[in-house]
């Protein structure tokens, strides 16, 4: 079975992490989908506006949004049944963590594109 990831907070520059993750996984086989409210698609892989608009099973979120938007949509993330979240660096924060493990998800508190093996840095 193929993993799938929800990158919330993908981007379309090239420099932001939430575009290197998108890029990672994607380079490690992952179905990616990009979560970005204005964006149409990201790295040639059509961008959702809300995970809930995601129309696939997904195992796994990684969010590159500050803790407050993080807050904002970690219940959406609860409702589409994805269990496991990365808290990347400046996404996380000790509420988020709180209220995501109230709602049944498990928090990574890690940078996701090491997760999946790669540096940031080599995605330039």
């Amino acid at each position: 079975m193929t993993k799938a990831i929800a990158i919330i907070g993908a981007s379309s520059n090239r420099e932001k992490f939430g575009n290197k993750a998108v890029r990672a996984y994607l380079t490690q086989g992952y179905v990616v989908y990009p979560v970005h409210p204005k964006e149409a698609s990201i790295e040639g892989q059509r961008a959702y506006p809300t995970v809930l608009d995601i129309p696939d099973a997904v195992e796994v979120a990684s969010f590159y949004v500050p803790p407050k938007v993080g807050l904002a949509v970690i219940e959406q993330v609860a409702q589409k049944g994805i269990r496991t979240v990365y808290l990347n660096p400046g996404a996380e924060s000790d509420e988020l963590i709180h209220k995501a493990e109230a709602l049944g998800i498990t928090p990574i508190v890690a940078c996701s594109i090491l997760a999946v093996g790669m540096s940031p840095k080599e995605l330039s």
